[in-house]
């Protein structure tokens, strides 16, 4: 045989190329999903901890809020006496929850307005 009729003989067909992609694609897949399984079943094991976690922290935050409005009664009570305190903190808190209920509504108006898109109009939601 001659050099060229070796190197034709030696090359590979195209089918044989495709299979062995398709084989390859098929690998490559399997070896993601693994990935993936893998990465979901540790993000899920932790999560229980990570729950609890924010659950005790929160626990905490609430705890250490209400230290803070207790101390703020008590010292307030003498200035402006015990009803004057205890409005002022009512109003107060009730401004502060307002204004977290009224940003959080905003950030969730506009994660929902992204998260749709525009609508037919060209506009946004």
């Amino acid at each position: 045989m001659t050099e060229p009729d070796r190197k034709e003989a030696e090359a590979p067909s195209l089918a044989t190329l495709l299979r062995a992609l398709i084989e390859d694609v098929q690998t490559l897949v399997e070896a993601e999903a693994g990935f993936l399984r893998a990465a979901l079943a540790y993000a899920l094991s932790r999560a229980k901890s990570i729950a609890l976690l924010l659950v005790l922290a929160l626990f905490f935050a609430f705890f250490t809020l209400m230290a803070i409005v207790v101390g703020l009664l008590l010292a307030l009570a003498p200035l402006i006496g015990p009803w004057g305190a205890l409005g002022l903190m009512t109003i107060a808190l009730g401004l502060l929850g307002a204004v977290s209920l009224r940003l959080a509504i905003r950030r969730g108006r506009r994660m929902i307005r992204l998260l749709i898109g525009p609508d037919k109009d060209g506009g946004t939601v």
